[in-house]
This record gives structure tokens, sequence and C-alpha cells, in this order.
């Protein structure tokens, strides 16, 4: 083997530094390429992620369309964004939401629905779809399984059409928290839930766990953050345990424990411009509210809640002002098979009309139950139902 000469290993000396230099020169370019890459990624994901935010309160008021972002930013910040802070009156824009009251699909109101979906609510329809949101009390279960609850006088289950009446006829939400929501057993309520889910219809007071059940209903309407909450105060005293949804419990939301559902109000109260409950209290029969319906609307209001309406007398009660908040304590049957006294056929829709947390105003339609249907009044007779309903709130403690 020839030895080199001097000038040869230096030649030789050069071009291994040179091919040292193009190898670290490359590795380099291949680290700020791939660092690039991945901010571009972090970005895209977050206007992903900021997109899918908007879409959730887009879909929660029945609205779609098309978003288009261009990012042109090229340097990022820790700061955490923060919600902007609204008044009292939320977005500024009034809501009207609409309260019917107790609804089952028995007797007449059954063979009227298997007739066909769209006839139990059709002659109310009108005045239900021209709120922005209307909501009744579904006093039954939903469901083909189970056995009647023993030693309950009455039990009430309907086929899944139910919830094509519902929606036919222009409501947009029902509570199941009230004394026929398990009538046929645990498993009934889970078919009611189920079938609900199939009908893409909401229900609000009952739920697989206690988390559920007592969780409100949010929905974003014209700007205004709306929460609706509901449980029931009304459930035979053997039977509370079993039906009040717990820990990994199915059930419904019981009103007996009001801690659990002042606290439940306290929480919407933080994230929502309105709050209203929906409670299934009071005695059968009875056209003033008792002490406990006063204690509970009370410290519902005192905990956030801005409306408080409720059924369960199968007649109605009186509604008015408690504070700067609104109370109806009994809306009456809405749909439903009694025909038997002025009281119990005796109905309406409430309509609230609400700004944020303040309440612009109210009104009470009047109707009367025909074959099982509400059927607005007129003429005289309208004016004389309107007046009968205002002079309930004689004996409510409640304002004007």
């Amino acid at each position: 083997m020839s030895s080199l000469t001097p000038e040869e290993r230096r030649q030789r000396r050069e071009t291994r530094r040179r091919r040292i230099r193009r190898r670290r020169i490359g590795a380099l370019v291949f680290l700020a390429l791939a660092a690039a890459g991945l901010f571009a990624g972090l970005t895209i994901n977050g206007a992903r992620a900021d997109r899918g935010v908007l879409g959730t309160d887009s879909s929660s008021t029945g609205t779609t369309g098309t978003t288009t972002t261009t990012t042109t930013t090229t340097t990022t910040t820790t700061t955490k964004p923060t919600e902007e802070p609204r008044g009292r009156l939320g977005s500024g824009r009034a809501v009207t939401l609409a309260f019917g009251g107790d609804v089952h699909f028995e007797g007449i109101v059954r063979s009227r629905l298997d007739a066909s979906p769209s006839l139990p609510f059709a002659p109310i329809a009108p005045v239900l779809r021209r709120a922005d949101l209307a909501m009744v009390n579904l006093e039954t279960t939903v469901s083909y399984r189970g056995s009647p609850t023993r030693g309950k006088d009455y039990t009430f289950r309907a086929p899944p059409t139910a919830f094509a009446a519902l929606k036919s006829g222009g409501v947009d939400l029902a509570t199941v928290a009230n004394n026929h929501g398990v009538d046929y057993g645990i498993v009934s309520l889970l078919d009611t839930l189920r079938y609900a889910r199939r009908y893409h219809f909401p229900l609000v007071g009952g739920g697989l766990n206690a988390t559920q059940a007592y969780a409100p209903y949010k929905v974003m309407i014209k700007g205004q953050r709306i929460s609706i909450l509901a449980a029931s105060q009304v459930i035979d005293s053997n039977l509370i345990s079993l039906w009040t949804a717990g820990p990994g419990k199915p059930g419904i939301a019981s009103a007996f424990e009001v801690g659990r559902l002042t606290a439940a109000v306290r929480a919407a109260r933080k994230k929502s411009d309105t709050v209203v409950v929906y409670l299934h209290y009071g005695e059968e029969r009875h056209g003033c509210p008792d002490s406990m319906q006063e204690s509970i609307a009370r410290s519902l209001i005192a905990a956030g809640a801005d409306i408080v309406v409720g059924s369960h007398a199968h007649q109605q009660q009186g509604a008015g002002r408690l504070g700067q908040a609104f109370v109806d304590y009994g809306l009456g049957n809405f749909v439903w098979y009694s025909q038997g006294s002025v009281a119990s056929t005796t109905t309406g829709v409430l309509e609230v009309t609400v700004t944020g947390r303040r309440i612009d105003g109210y009104s009470w339609i009047p109707a009367t139950l025909i074959n099982g249907s509400p059927t607005p009044r007129t003429g005289s007779a309208r004016t004389a139902a309107i007046s009968s309903w205002r002079s309930l709130r004689s004996c409510t403690n409640l304002g004007p």
C-alpha cells in the first residue's frame, strides 16, 4: 500500500469535513421542517375545536350553517380565553316559553293516538308552535315491558308513538319526573328514555343515574342560554328510594331531596341566562298550593331559578310573581282522559316571555278538554276563563 503525500492527506481531511457538515445541515433542516409541521397541526386542530363548540350551540337551537376559517396568525399566546361577562338580560333578546300540564295516552286519548299521532295535540298545536320552546309533563311510561307497580291505583303506559304525537303537537321538551314515570318498573323508565332517543325527543328529570336525572336541558335561543330542570315531590312513600335516581342507579329526580335540587339549580345558574324548574308537586284536587309547594318554590328561586312551574293537582292552581321570579303552582291536566268535572277539564297554555332574568310578561291561553284534547276557548268563554284563572292567585301569596 503506497503512502499518501501531505497534500493528499489534507485534501482527504477536507473532504471528510465537508461530508460531515452536509450531514449536520441536513439533520437541522429535517428537524426544522418537523417542528413546522407539528405547529401547523396544532393550529388546525385548534381551529377545528373552536368550530366544534360553535356547532354545539347551533345544533341546540335547531340551526345549521357553514363556517369558513382563514388562519393568518403566525404567533401563539398562552393567555386562557375567558367568556365575555353577561348582564342580567343575557343577549338582550326576549324568549317566549310555553308550558302545558299533565299528559298521558290512556282511554280516549289512546284511541286518538292509535288513529293518528297528530290528533291528541291537534287543537292546541298552533299555540305551542308559536312559542320559542314548549314543554309539558309526560305522566306515563313509554314501554311495552314491565309489570304494574303493586299497590298503585293508577298505572299508565303508552306506545312509542307518544313521542311522535308530542313532536307533531309542537312540544319541544317533556319532564318524566312524576309519580307515574316508573309505573311499570325501572325497565319501563329505561324504555321511555330509549324511545325518546329514537324519536330525537329530549326529556328531563330522569336518567340512568342521578347525574343525568338532575341535569338541566340546555338550549340556546336567540342568544339566550336557557336551562330547564325537573323533579317530583310526589312519589308514593314506599317507592321514593326505589324510584329516585342515584349513583349508577336509574330513576327520576326527586324534589324530596331539596338540597340536591337546589345545588343543581345553583350550578345551572352559573352558565345560564334563564333557569326554569318544572316540578310535580302539591295535593290532588286542591285549588290552592300547600305549604310544601310554597317552601320549595322559594328555595329554588333563592338558589337562582327564574321560573318555577308545576303540575299534579289535576286542576289549575294560581300563578304570579314572587319577587323578580315567576311561579305557577298548578297547570292542570293537558292531554288527559278525565271528563269527570269542570275543574279537571279546564286547561290551557301558560306563556312566559323572559329576557335573561327579567320576566317581561305572562299570559294564560285558556282551553277545555274535548275528547281528551285541549281545545282553545273563544269569545266570552275565553274571557271568563282568563278571569277565573287570575282569581286563583288570591291564595298563593304571589303578586300580579
